[in-house]
């Protein structure tokens, strides 16, 4: 009864059917007929015109997407938790060669105009001083909060007034657009670019970057390739990508992943550290209440000396999910 992480799913069944389909003589690099589809797939899921490039990371995705508004002497503002600030190795700094990541602070790791502009405004406009080039903010964010389209319009109003550019941390971007209810192109809102996840969400081994200024992209196919990303055999990360688009899979398994976290909620919330928007569970547990779980065979993440986190995927057991609320609500 796993809940570590939606990393650990498997992949979905029509993400392998795609892969054995693309088992076939093409183009190298970028330049088969699969990948060539990828613009105008993304194209109908957000409604207008993008350009998408494939990756196999999401620490790649994130950190391309950011090399191509932000230069090495500028910076980036993200929460202080932040995927790309606490789980990725410093590789921003790598990628950006030297760029600095600016911590803010916000209630769940979510940003607000405020909490931005609480980083920015102390900044001097001198060359003493690191200038702010691009916000990044993570939909849904490390503690499973979706921002609403009202709020990503906001973030969008600072950062064009400040002439920052707007990137999205995706990786869970399809539990969000699940709970929220909207569309797509509202739960990414004014954004430059996304990276849009599929790895955690039924994939194997390829994500996007989906550009809304495809200029953007440009710049990123020549630093895809510097970096190693540029695979030979595109066409097998095309083939996942787009068996997650078709017929709106990647919201299907969202919605179920978004089901077994609150089949978890419906029996424990009252341990419940934050709403859960999306398909993870934060709860106050004592060491004591860890062990005795992982004794009932739950498998998770402790999370800090009194919590610990429950990830559910598109493949969690929805009777699993059930037992796991009740066995917490009988600690």
């Amino acid at each position: 009864m796993r809940f570590l992480s939606d990393n650990a799913a498997t992949v979905h069944p029509k993400v392998w059917d795609a892969l054995r389909a693309a088992d076939a003589v093409d183009t190298p690099y970028d330049g088969d007929v699969l990948s060539q589809r990828l613009d105008e797939a993304f194209g109908v899921v957000f409604g207008r015109e993008v350009a998408a490039l494939w990756v196999a990371t999401g620490t790649a995705a994130n950190c391309l997407a950011l090399a191509s508004m932000v230069p090495p002497h500028g910076g980036v503002v993200c929460h202080r938790e932040a995927h790309i600030e606490m789980d990725e190795a410093g590789a921003p700094g790598f990628y950006l060669h030297g760029a600095k990541l600016m911590l803010a602070e916000g209630e769940g790791a979510k940003l607000t105009p405020g909490d931005i502009a609480a980083v920015i405004d102390p900044i001097r406009d001198d060359v003493h001083q690191v200038q702010p080039h691009a916000v990044s903010v993570t939909q849904a964010s490390e503690y499973g909060r979706a921002y609403r389209p009202e709020e990503l319009a906001a973030i969008g109003a600072l950062a064009k007034q400040r002439g920052l550019g707007l990137h999205v941390d995706g990786a869970r971007f399809a539990n969000a657009v699940a709970f929220l209810g909207c569309t797509p192109a509202e739960a990414v809102g004014p954004a430059q670019a996304l990276s849009f996840g599929c790895v955690k969400n039924g994939g194997m081994s390829a994500e996007a970057i989906v550009f809304f200024d495809p200029a953007l992209a440009d710049v990123v196919r020549y630093r895809r390739k510097r970096a190693g990303h540029l695979q030979s055999k595109g066409r097998f990360m095309a083939a996942q990508l787009l068996a997650m688009l078709e017929g709106d899979l990647w919201l299907e398994n969202a919605r179920k992943a978004n089901a077994a976290a609150q089949a978890i909620v419906a029996e424990a919330g009252g341990r419940l550290m934050h709403p859960v928007e999306a398909n993870e569970v934060f709860m106050r547990l004592t060491p004591t209440e860890r062990e005795a779980l992982r004794g009932q065979g739950f498998e998770f993440y402790d999370w800090g000396a009194d919590a610990a986190r429950f990830v559910a995927a598109w493949d969690s057991d929805p009777v699993a999910a059930q037992a796991l609320g009740k066995a917490i609500a009988s600690l």
